[in-house]
């Protein structure tokens, strides 16, 4: 019986094991094509500068401090060099994907949903910065930020998941991202503010800097609906049925302008950056903003 079990438990195994490879490559080898598209020469944001972390040697020039110079390492050859260390404003990243269901919609089955738009860009962002040398994560405790390789490739495993929240969406929960750090929220936030605005105060309150990044689909902007229309929440908790949806076009509007504008407002408020992506354009614009927002160009 036990023998069945384990045997049992090793063919289930691999048929996970199967069914996640085949999801990792495909979300793992669009992002990378995106990076390189994007930005091929992105060295992320490391420089020399005053830390404790190494970074790397360099033959000393003019004006360099002979104090400064690493005397081990100059003992291999015949040039002498420095020792420098990070300069510690490079900041980890953790990031943050809502697993809602009410990311799985889509306007059109031909275009992508919010989720992989979302977790595309996540993936794409975390290819350039690991790249740069940079440390990466999300804000889960198991995923600490990290750099090197193998942190891309457990991004990935993490990231090629589909939603699974049960409810609309996901908690904020930014108790794992470490004190200091940058933090990027993707979601639609059209779910209760109290929530975002939890997680923007316990953010001020550990030094944390970051970007709100609002995916919507392009019929969550135009509304194209008339007649008699039956909305349904992609949980399938709510729904709400009219004979004259157009009528409400321009009340619906209004209210996603709000929401825009408190979002943008309470980013500003903690420091942060906000930015609207649509799952209809580029996801290469997406990726440049992001970065150079992270970069400190964007404001």
């Amino acid at each position: 019986m036990s023998q069945n079990s384990a045997s049992g438990g090793s063919a289930g195994l691999r048929r996970a094991g199967e069914a996640l490879s085949g999801a990792l490559p495909a979300l793992l080898v669009s992002a990378e094509h995106l990076t390189a598209s994007v930005l091929p020469g992105a060295h992320g944001r490391r420089r020399s500068g005053p830390g404790s972390e190494f970074w790397q040697f360099r033959p000393i020039g003019p004006g360099d401090e002979a104090s400064r110079i690493d005397w081990r390492r100059s003992a291999r050859g015949d040039d002498l060099y420095l020792r420098e260390s990070e300069w510690q404003a490079a900041r980890p990243v953790s990031l943050w994907v809502d697993g809602g269901a009410a990311m799985n919609f889509t306007g059109d089955k031909a275009r992508e949903t919010k989720s992989y738009r979302a977790r595309l860009l996540a993936m794409a962002l975390s290819l350039v910065l690991l790249r740069g040398g940079e440390r990466v994560g999300l804000a889960e405790a198991d995923m600490t930020p990290r750099a090197g390789r193998a942190q891309a490739n457990r991004l990935a495993v993490a990231l090629a998941e589909e939603p699974g929240v049960a409810g609309e969406h996901g908690a904020i929960d930014l108790q794992a991202a470490p004190t200091g750090g940058h933090v990027v929220l993707f979601s639609d936030f059209l779910g209760e503010l109290q929530h975002i605005e939890g997680a923007l105060a316990l953010a001020a309150a550990r030094s944390m800097r970051g970007i709100l990044v609002q995916v919507l689909d392009p019929v969550e902007e135009a509304f194209p609906y008339d007649g008699r229309t039956r909305f349904e929440s992609m949980s399938g908790h709510m729904s709400f049925e009219t004979l004259r949806a157009g009528d409400l076009r321009e009340q619906y509007r209004d209210k996603l302008a709000a929401r825009k504008d408190r979002l943008a407002a309470m980013a500003r408020q903690s420091g942060w950056h906000a930015t609207t992506l649509h799952t209809d354009r580029s996801a290469a614009e997406g990726l440049l903003w992001l970065y150079q927002a992270l970069s400190g160009g964007q404001k």
